[in-house]
């Protein structure tokens, strides 16, 4: 294991670890969304809501791996692009949990169709967010040596790691939401306001991202 740690540059692997975990757990969009998905329909849309926005890192850390996220610092307008998408993106689904007129719970809502827009919208969230972006091109050179034999596979390796601790993480979050998702099909009126408070709270992580700058 050392020697391949070695070969493709990765340092201080451990304190990767700890910081992976660490910032994992710190609450944020991606925590919100998984706890919101898996409230209103179950632990099973949670967890496809939780592999979407890990599909999404994979997609950042491939990105940082090619440079193409470096264009992101660079080009003022790329970045307001990809925020803005990512901004409108986030207020489309606040706004339609605040104004849905569904009046009853339906597990069945996470079969099929229902799973797949969960793992598309948490992928959708996670790659149109430009900070995340930026946080892998930042985050993940810091723990691998450029003058290693293959570097780009340490940044690959080390990106993996961190997908893996917050894979991990976010199937405690599904489980926690599906629990919260049996309450509420005991109480669809309590199940409507939380429609509403997630979809205020969606509404301004997106007007949150629509204000953000590069530095």
């Amino acid at each position: 294991m050392r020697t391949r740690v070695a070969t493709f540059g990765i340092q201080h692997y451990d304190a990767f670890l700890i910081a992976s975990i660490a910032l994992n757990l710190t609450p944020g969009l991606d925590t919100f969304y998984i706890l919101t998905r898996s409230g209103r329909e179950g632990h099973a849309a949670g967890m496809a809501a939780a592999l979407g926005i890990n599909a999404g890192c994979i997609v950042h850390t491939l990105a940082a791996v090619l440079g193409i996220s470096a264009i992101l610092t660079t080009s003022a307008f790329a970045f307001s692009v990809l925020k803005y998408l990512g901004a409108a993106y986030l207020m489309w689904i606040g706004a339609r949990m605040v104004f849905s007129r569904s009046t009853t719970r339906q597990p069945t809502e996470t079969k099929g169709k229902g799973l797949a827009a969960a793992f598309r919208q948490g992928m959708l969230t996670n790659v149109l967010n430009p900070k995340v972006a930026l946080f892998f091109l930042a985050f993940l050179p810091q723990f691998v040596s450029m003058h290693a034999m293959h570097p780009q596979l340490g940044l690959v390796l080390l990106g993996l790691s961190f997908i893996g601790t917050g894979l991990a993480w976010s199937s405690v979050l599904a489980l926690m939401g599906g629990r919260i998702h049996r309450l509420l099909l005991a109480r669809p009126q309590l199940g409507r306001w939380m429609d509403r408070l997630c979809g205020t709270i969606l509404l301004a992580f997106g007007v949150k991202l629509a204000l953000q700058q590069r530095s």
